[in-house]
């Protein structure tokens, strides 16, 4: 399998997953301003949607979008524990707290990073952002991970957003279980392989 990335970007979750649940990954870089693969590949080609991640599972079949990713990775490797079984209440609940993720913190950030957003539509968008995770905040005073002891997927998600905090300037000290919950997970050794894999900070 090949997981098309850009460093520090949404596919850094399916990435952190491969890692936890022991699988290996083919990596191609993808500049996410000209779609041109380290390769020298047209990514259009890979993905018409035009952004990562993509994953493909065999030359010309392509599984696209980071909840559908995270969850086909770590359905190959059931035992790895990082997502309950199809069909159950509690993978539910997993899919329900990725979509809540995606929607209202991903798509959150993206104003945050473009250099040409006013003012007003920054503190908008960082209030907005405050008042999502203050739901996680409170989740997170009672236990280490979204759903318990054990780390899943979800997770994977809800750090690799969380990370772009520092770099779009958002101050989260009013967060500490969330600032907690962030260390805890860098500390993995299968997240700081993924961040190393991708040159990123640890």
């Amino acid at each position: 399998m090949k997981l098309y990335f850009a460093p520090g970007a949404c596919s850094l979750s399916p990435h952190i997953v491969a890692h936890e649940a022991g699988l290996t990954l083919q990596l191609e870089k993808v500049d996410t301003q000209t779609k041109v693969m380290q390769s020298g590949g047209d990514f259009w080609k890979v993905n018409p949607k035009g952004y990562v991640p993509a994953l493909e599972l065999e030359p010309g079949d392509v599984l696209t979008e980071g909840p559908a990713l995270v969850q086909y990775l770590a359905d190959l490797r059931p035992e790895a524990g990082l997502v309950p079984p199809a069909g159950s209440l509690e993978r539910y609940r997993v899919q329900e707290m990725l979509g809540y993720i995606n929607s209202e913190l991903h798509k959150t950030y993206a104003p945050l990073f473009r250099p040409n957003t006013s003012a007003e539509v920054r503190e908008e968008r960082t209030a907005y952002l405050f008042k999502r995770y203050q739901l996680l905040e409170e989740r997170l005073a009672t236990r280490p991970y979204l759903f318990g002891d054990t780390f899943g997927i979800a997770d994977a998600y809800l750090y690799t957003v969380t990370r772009w905090a520092k770099y779009v300037k958002v101050d989260m000290s009013g967060f500490p279980n969330l600032l907690a919950f962030m260390e805890r997970v860098t500390a993995r050794p299968a997240v700081r392989k993924a961040l190393e894999a991708e040159g990123l900070p640890v």
